[in-house]
């Protein structure tokens, strides 16, 4: 017979006990899935450049028509002042654009919310505004607008206007019912409601306006510009593809639709971030799953 107190003794002090082991920090692993999701995208570019130079060297195509990677890089470089100062004044458009679009869809679709009677007297000519093509209308506007700048940023806060106001009054109408005549019960008024409970439900609706409408002011922007056919030191993008499509400076041309296409895809990381952010902790859409 062994003495229980003995084996006490002789027994290992290494072990872990089953009940600690929820204590032990986690194992991390290398985000592959999260290298991937940027190492993909980045090495289809690189094959699409690649392909791209070896079309035009194998079949020997002028550089008026397309241009080498080699040329349009170099383009880059060498008309980088003129090119960016085209890019500054694009951006500011399309950012003014933006910040009144928000600033204004998203007072209206309170308003709308609040007031029937102010729903059915305005969002009938919102509709009407957005399905009107820009290109109709800008003549218009470049007529009676005093400059030229202020005419190009109403035709750009026109068309990112609508989706913030649309996608906003949407999630002002979505709120639970159960949940508002819970509220009405507690003998909430109708501004705590609106704080409460109906901002916050349509928080995802009004960042989900938010990413398509910084695309649509960008392109917004552009078109306006290309109607309102502006020239001079204080153009933007558009004007300087009109100008190398009318020299036939290919390469420049190409360094500026670069410069666009990057453009949008930085708003859209941007927006797309800001709404991550709001909405990582809570929301069904940006909340992690294991499965």
């Amino acid at each position: 017979m062994t003495d229980p107190d003995v084996n006490k003794m002789t027994a290992p002090t290494n072990q872990i006990d089953p009940s600690e082991v929820d204590l032990l920090p986690p194992v991390k692993t290398f985000p592959v899935e999260r290298v991937l999701r940027v190492a993909i995208p980045i090495i289809m570019l690189g094959l699409l450049v690649l392909l791209w130079a070896w079309y035009v060297d194998a079949y020997d195509v002028p550089h008026y028509i397309l241009p080498s990677p080699m040329r349009v890089a170099t383009a880059m470089v060498t008309d980088w002042p003129i090119l960016s100062a085209a890019l500054v004044i694009t951006l500011e458009i399309t950012l003014t654009a933006l910040g009144i679009a928000l600033v204004g869809g998203l007072g209206l679709a309170i308003l709308m919310s609040q007031s029937r009677w102010i729903e059915l007297a305005l969002y009938p000519y919102a509709v009407i505004l957005q399905v009107t093509p820009i290109v109709a209308i800008a003549p218009l506007i470049l007529i009676y607008a005093p400059t030229t700048y202020s005419a190009l940023l109403i035709c750009a806060w026109l068309v990112a206007f609508f989706p913030i106001l649309s996608n906003t009054t949407q999630g002002l109408k979505s709120t639970d019912h159960n949940l508002l005549n819970l509220f009405e019960l507690y003998g909430a008024s109708r501004w705590q409601t609106l704080y409460y409970l109906k901002l916050p439900n349509a928080l995802p609706y009004f960042l989900a306006g938010l990413r398509i409408a910084g695309g649509l002011a960008l392109i917004a922007a552009v078109v306006a510009e290309f109607a309102a056919g502006s020239a001079g030191a204080q153009s933007g993008l558009a004007f300087r593809l009109l100008e190398s499509q009318f020299r036939l400076n290919i390469p420049r041309l190409f360094a500026a639709l670069i410069l666009l296409s990057a453009t949008g895809v930085v708003i859209f990381s941007i927006t797309s971030l800001v709404s991550h952010l709001f909405l990582r902790k809570w929301h069904e859409s940006a909340l992690k799953r294991e499965n």
